[in-house]
């Protein structure tokens, strides 16, 4: 009996919630991009979309040129989160969930006595797809589900077969289970992991499987080759302890809408805002501040780094950002910055260097403390009454467009009461989901970044020349390609315009 999980991943989630809920896209092409622009990539696919080359991090008009027939979507986090919360309890009905579900998509169930009897591991997972069938969910929304002796096996054994499928490794089945596998399929084997192993001299499953533990410690750089190696043999390494919070702050795309100079500072000012209120609900404080924007049409961005005291407060915040935009602003004020032709794209602010509330003593200083009342004043009502009842009159564009809303991390749900903007759409707060949405968006954002790469390095085919002085932007503004010449010094970029 060496199976000890079991792996529920739902294929195609994000697209099939939509086809779920709209019944003229099932059996359609269907991408989901987090704005409907078409500087954007798509999130995700549906099962039909994907036969036509389309994937997550495929950039929209690359979408429609492989599938002309392809329905875009905008994404509704909310609605994912209300519908796993279903299909977790469709799960749970069949089996316990071990610990927390590994993502919005995916779930790790723990095979405990007869239940590790292959006959009864698969007949759990035949269990747990007619109970998506009984409650109405599935065929729109269907699961693979891969039982192996560990949750990285059992994981890969879930992507053997996407479309409903249900595959079994067991013990006396490895490696040669593994070996029709391409090295990136497998978890934990990303472009930069495989240029590792490729000059390593590893090129295939095979000889990563036939690779001694040490020389895996030697290209993962430490411990984490390790485990990859215990990994490929169905042992179960310890868990990792999660980390200190070593940051807190968020991007958007900025809606065609928002592309100016006002609506970016806007959007810029609400996304501190609730970095802020992030902040202090880690019960930290930061000592800097990363600040981002691209453009349409340009590649490189205007950045600032700003380093100071250690600050919670949002109006000193807002105000140290305020004065590191003001270079940005005078350029399109002169028109150094042609804001028509070069929008901005994308917006970025982190707070970084971060520490906890305790390491800090009082302020020396009266003046300081009135920041920090008014921000607990504002975050009492906010508590209260709705999260922005009261706001900075400089937030005012974003909340009247509905800009930069709240996002579901990949690890957590957000608090409605403290993220979710007045009148926004109700979630159901659950504990046990920190961080996913933001997992899974740092995933779209590094495979989005890469799909462009690629687009950028390959010859057009029968393109037309562009036109002198031309640079192609990059999908949400998150492509970077440096000059040579480039020279930037601490915390500044170089000249834009």
């Amino acid at each position: 009996m060496t199976l000890r999980c079991l792996f529920v991943d739902f294929n195609s989630y994000f697209a099939s919630v939509e086809q779920f809920d709209h019944e003229p896209l099932r059996g359609r092409p269907v991408g989901v991009v987090p704005v409907m622009a078409a500087t954007t990539c798509c999130i995700a696919a549906s099962r039909e979309a994907k036969v036509h080359g389309v994937k997550t991090g495929t950039p929209v008009h690359e979408a429609l040129r492989l599938c002309p027939d392809i329905q875009i979507v905008q994404a509704r986090p909310a609605r994912y989160v209300e519908l796993h919360h279903r299909l977790i309890a469709a799960i749970q009905d069949c089996i316990p969930i071990d610990g927390k579900p590994l993502s919005i998509d995916e779930v790790a169930c723990r095979l405990i006595g007869r239940e590790r009897q292959r006959d009864n591991a698969v007949a759990i997972a035949h269990k747990i797809k007619q109970t998506l069938l009984d409650r109405g969910l599935a065929p729109a929304i269907r699961c693979s589900i891969g039982i192996a002796p560990n949750t990285f096996l059992a994981k890969t054994a879930s992507d053997l077969d996407k479309v409903d499928g249900l595959t079994v490794i067991e013990l006396d089945d490895l490696p040669q289970a593994l070996h029709g596998l391409a090295l990136h399929d497998l978890c934990g084997v990303g472009p930069s992991m495989l240029q590792r192993l490729n000059a390593a001299g590893i090129e295939s499953v095979e000889q990563l499987t036939a690779a001694p533990r040490e020389r895996l410690k030697a290209i993962w750089g430490g411990i984490e080759g390790e485990r990859f190696w215990a990994q490929l043999r169905g042992i179960e390494p310890p868990s990792r302890q999660r980390s200190a919070v070593g940051s807190v702050g968020h991007s958007h795309v900025l809606d065609p809408q928002m592309r100016s100079a006002e609506g970016m500072r806007s959007v810029l000012f609400k996304l501190l805002a609730k970095a802020a209120m992030r902040l202090r609900q880690e019960r930290c404080r930061a000592r800097g501040m990363s600040l981002h924007v691209r453009f349409v049409g340009r590649e490189q961005r205007y950045s600032r780094d700003l380093s100071f005291a250690p600050l919670d407060d949002t109006p000193t915040l807002l105000q140290l950002m305020a004065g590191a935009l003001q270079p940005l602003l005078r350029a399109a004020a002169s028109g150094r910055w042609p804001v028509k032709r070069h929008p901005p794209l994308s917006v970025a602010v982190s707070l970084i260097d971060l520490q906890p509330n305790a390491a800090d003593s009082a302020s020396l200083f009266p003046e300081r403390q009135r920041p920090r009342e008014l921000t607990r004043v504002l975050d009492q009502i906010n508590q209260r009454y709705g999260n922005n009842r009261l706001y900075f009159g400089a937030m005012q564009d974003a909340l009247a467009q509905g800009a930069a809303p709240m996002r579901i991390p990949f690890q957590h749900i957000p608090d409605e009461a403290s993220e979710a903007d007045l009148g926004a759409a109700a979630l159901v707060a659950d504990p046990s989901m920190d961080e996913l949405w933001l997992q899974r968006e740092r995933q779209f954002k590094a495979m989005a970044e890469n799909a462009h790469r690629q687009a950028r390095e390959r010859p057009p085919a029968a393109a037309k020349p562009a036109p002198p002085g031309h640079q192609p932007s990059g999908v949400g503004g998150w492509v970077r390609k440096r000059r040579k010449d480039q020279d930037e010094g601490p915390g500044t970029t170089g000249s834009l315009f």
